[in-house]
């Protein structure tokens, strides 16, 4: 077992120029703080990242969780994904609705089913039998976030988290409420395995921004291929990725951490809501 260890998390892609993000910041700042304890005492990557996406989901700060924005019927519905790098286990869930957290929905799709991704009524109706807490009364849990990026009638605010372990084990976490008034049923690239989210032995990826175009670049997969094939540094795999994403169109940024513990968080947005900490001494918060 190694003494290194790192995590990054962010809050989306698209910040306001201008805003007072001194909240949102803060409270990174103490969850990264909570991360490193966990991952210094031993805990894995998997737990951790799902630990910290859960608490940026019930923070009501991001577009994500109890921030989430409802769509264009005026329901939620808020899409997750996690993914264990040692194994490339993965569970997701897409178009989720009255769950508390959908992070949590998420790792029972990877723990107790044989899927990947359940969406629907069916992914509320697992949520429900493996006994998730429920959302009694959504017109008065959700509070949703209004994030405007540089191009109009969008919102970005998705939140992640990735991390490596004492045990050199990678891990990623990804969730979103979606885009404001956005069509009922649509599935951005957060619970797209290899779009918005991806962990193996090489990098542990989440990504933020305008969906589409990260699933139609496979960004965060593309990402450890640069690494495999290409030979690339994460960083320069980081922003390969986000590069192609840009000449299709789209925005965004990526937090990655690689299995030597370097850590990336790149966009090419207005900004980024980010985090960044290691066993060696480095702890960034930043917003722009």
């Amino acid at each position: 077992m190694s003494k290194k260890w790192a995590i990054a998390l962010h809050g989306g892609a698209g910040p306001i120029f201008g805003r007072d993000y001194s909240r949102e910041e803060a409270h990174m700042t103490g969850l990264l703080k909570e991360a490193g304890r966990r991952l210094a005492a031993g805990v894995a990557a998997l737990d951790v990242v799902e630990a910290m996406v859960a608490d940026l989901e019930d923070s009501g700060l991001h577009l994500a969780g109890k921030g989430a924005a409802p769509n264009s019927e005026g329901r939620f519905e808020l899409d997750a994904a996690i993914m264990d790098g040692r194994t490339r286990n993965a569970g997701a869930v897409a178009a989720l609705s009255g769950f508390l957290s959908p992070i949590a929905a998420a790792r029972a799709v990877m723990e107790r089913t044989p899927h990947v991704l359940i969406a629907g009524e069916g992914a509320r109706m697992l949520a429900r039998n493996c006994g998730l807490d429920e959302v009694v009364d959504p017109a008065a849990y959700y509070k949703p976030i209004e994030e405007r990026c540089l191009l109009p009638a969008r919102t970005m605010g998705t939140v992640g988290a990735v991390a490596l372990d004492t045990y050199g084990d990678l891990a990623a976490a990804t969730s979103t409420g979606g885009v404001l008034s956005k069509t009922p049923g649509r599935v951005g690239d957060t619970p797209l395995i290899g779009a918005g989210t991806w962990a193996d032995e090489r990098c542990a990826v989440s990504c933020t921004g305008l969906g589409e175009y990260f699933i139609r670049a496979a960004a965060a997969a593309d990402v450890s291929a640069r690494i495999r094939y290409g030979g690339s540094t994460l960083e320069e795999a980081v922003q390969g990725a986000l590069d192609d994403v840009k000449h299709l169109g789209g925005e965004g940024g990526m937090i990655a951490v690689g299995a030597d513990g370097t850590l990336i968080a790149n966009f090419n947005s207005g900004g980024l809501k980010r985090g960044l900490m290691d066993s060696e001494g480095r702890f960034d918060v930043g917003t722009f």
